[in-house]
């Protein structure tokens, strides 16, 4: 009952920030420079006011600006995200069609990272006076400064160009007519480099903050006295100071779920991945006003799931948090 009423809090909040976020977004559109019209015009190959006109008036383009975002959000209330004017398709076929690439590739680097962080950050608390500790905080600063582009650049070209161990783009090999058990190795064999390249980097934030959150927990009263008991360092290690240092990392871990698409822009636009991120991009080059605002409204969504899922997890990793916290 508990949880069930704070889900039920959580959404209703959750159902007015995607409405001031819609907003927000159509109006920073708006303010964006390029006109679609005109872009749609220059590819057909006329330039004419009476070809914009027409155009305009074909999508709406001409009606006031509260005309257009009232069509726009009384849309969005029926899950109509509009037309899409490049593709020639909804905008929510166009989304949905490339959202499951996105979530496998930012799911998968998710889990890595935060697997990956947390081992590494907890051999790094543990080896706080010893060379390998030093060695993996000094990787961890490394993966942290290195821009995300150019690690993914390096890796096509050592572990594709160079080496010839994995694909260089596209999310399957195209042709090969693959399916079943052989597709899905052939998807898992194209997501090594692209979720690994996304992954280093927030590996790198876990691991910090997992030696930080240790060594602080290590200095509490409560293991003074495991210690005072004769456990052994690693159930010491394990039971009580990794469990208490977790809690910041959950936090964290949500925040940066839902950053995770927006930085899967990059990595998808490198490796060729079939991912909303790629379609952001490309709609952007494009000026498809519409698309951009379904990304936009896709991604805040995504952002705010995330986050009503740490605030529940958090919850069950610490029953001290009451309700009304």
């Amino acid at each position: 009952m508990l949880y069930a009423r704070l889900i039920v809090m959580r959404l209703l909040k959750a159902v007015v920030v995607l409405f001031l976020i819609v907003i927000f977004n159509f109006f920073l559109i708006q303010m964006a420079p390029g006109d679609p019209a005109a872009i749609l015009a220059g590819e057909a190959g006329a330039t004419d006011e009476e070809f914009l006109r027409q155009l305009r008036e074909r999508f709406g383009l001409d009606q006031p600006m509260y005309v257009q975002l009232w069509r726009y959000v009384s849309g969005i209330a029926m899950l109509d995200f509009g037309w899409s004017y490049r593709q020639g398709m909804p905008v929510l076929d166009l989304i949905l069609a490339r959202l499951p690439a996105t979530l496998l590739l930012t799911g998968t680097a998710f889990v890595l990272s935060l697997a990956l962080g947390i081992l590494a950050g907890s051999m790094a608390a543990a080896r706080v006076k010893k060379p390998s500790g030093s060695i993996i905080m000094a990787l961890a600063l490394l993966f942290y400064a290195t821009p995300l582009f150019w690690v993914a650049l390096m890796a096509v070209v050592l572990f594709s160009v160079f080496l010839g161990w994995l694909p260089a783009y596209g999310m399957y090999t195209v042709g090969a007519g693959h399916t079943g058990f052989a597709l899905v190795l052939d998807v898992g064999k194209h997501l090594i480099l692209p979720a690994t390249t996304l992954a280093l980097f927030f590996m790198a934030i876990y691991t910090r903050m997992t030696r930080a959150s240790m060594l602080e927990a290590s200095q509490q009263d409560y293991v003074k006295t495991a210690r005072a008991k004769g456990l052994s360092p690693r159930v010491i290690q394990r039971r009580h100071i990794l469990r208490n240092a977790l809690l910041p990392i959950i936090t964290l871990a949500g925040l940066q779920a839902g950053q995770m698409v927006g930085g899967a822009i990059l990595t998808e636009t490198v490796f060729a991945w079939p991912g909303i991120g790629r379609l952001m991009f490309e709609a952007l080059q494009q000026r498809d006003y519409n698309l951009l605002l379904g990304i936009f409204f896709f991604s805040a969504a995504l952002v705010i799931v995330f986050n009503i899922i740490t605030d529940l997890v958090y919850r069950l990793a610490d029953p001290r948090i009451k309700e009304g916290s």
